[in-house]
């Protein structure tokens, strides 16, 4: 716990958080979106990029059996820098402590950012239950290796100095983002992720992105799994690579991705700024026809 001197919860909340109520109260929704799991990666609380409204929206219409948190959940490199910690993140914790204690399987897998936890794995905090890695096994009968994926990534593991010069022109591309959306939110436009659109046309970024997938495919076929689900890139994908399904469930920072498997086993990502575009889209006619 080195790497972090404070943290805005502490053990008592988390063993009694009904004591505490959230900023944003959750809201009571009818005909909530049902899946058997879902994954969520990167959500970086604790850093000036997390969406932490769209994820506080995605939690209160999305229910699950199983839900697995796949790394880079609190960004401990970017708060031992400087501490930022908002009431939204505490909503985010609140709601997840709060699927535990309704019932919902919480499964966290520490990534890189918040590598403090992995000394913990095979313990349970207020119903969650850390692991280093995990196997899932899909309503249609396969097997699918669950890891955040840095280990995969030898910047991270080799060059760490370079991650961290990396982790600093990501935030100021980030900031870069946040102040690109507040003016398209000044039109009506919706959502849009200027580092996603820079990643997609920088030759480099692709070919090491394309190239962490297979090494982690051909990972997952050497331990006999079906496929693998895996984060840190922030990338949601789904596709075969050499006979293995490679599920990559994105992030809340600029993505704001979600992988999820309905009961019968089928895998889908959900890209929620087009799911609020979709869902707002009825009530924008209705009040043009009003106008």
């Amino acid at each position: 716990m080195a790497t972090i001197t404070r943290l805005p919860f502490d053990a008592a909340q988390i063993a009694d958080f009904q004591s505490t109520t959230p900023a944003i109260p959750e809201r009571v929704i009818g005909g909530r979106k049902q899946y058997r799991t879902v994954w969520i990666s990167d959500v970086h609380l604790g850093t000036r990029g997390c969406n932490a409204a769209m994820l506080i929206d995605f939690l209160d219409h999305v229910d699950s059996e199983t839900m697995y948190l796949v790394g880079d959940i609190i960004d401990g490199w970017a708060m031992k820098k400087r501490f930022y910690w908002p009431d939204a993140h505490n909503d985010i914790v609140w709601r997840v402590l709060k699927r535990a204690k309704r019932g919902t399987r919480i499964v966290y897998i520490p990534g890189n950012h918040d590598e403090m936890f992995r000394q913990f794995s095979g313990l349970h905090f207020g119903g969650v239950e850390i692991r280093r890695q995990a196997v899932h096994e899909t309503a249609d009968g396969r097997r699918l290796l669950v890891l955040h994926g840095d280990e995969f990534d030898a910047i991270t593991m080799s060059h760490r100095w370079l991650a961290h010069l990396g982790d600093y022109a990501y935030e100021a591309l980030m900031a870069l983002n946040r102040w690109m959306n507040a003016g398209r939110r000044l039109f009506g436009l919706p959502y849009w992720s200027l580092s996603k659109y820079a990643k997609q046309k920088v030759k480099n970024a692709v070919s090491f992105i394309s190239k962490f997938e297979e090494v982690v495919a051909h990972e997952a076929g050497h331990r006999g799994v079906d496929g693998v689900i895996a984060g840190h890139i922030h990338k949601a994908e789904m596709r075969a690579i050499a006979g293995i399904d490679y599920y990559n469930d994105g992030d809340w920072v600029e993505g704001c991705t979600a992988l999820v498997e309905h009961y019968d086993g089928t895998m889908e990502i959900l890209h929620w700024a087009d799911e609020m575009a979709a869902r707002d889209a009825p009530m924008s006619e209705v009040r043009l026809e009003a106008a």
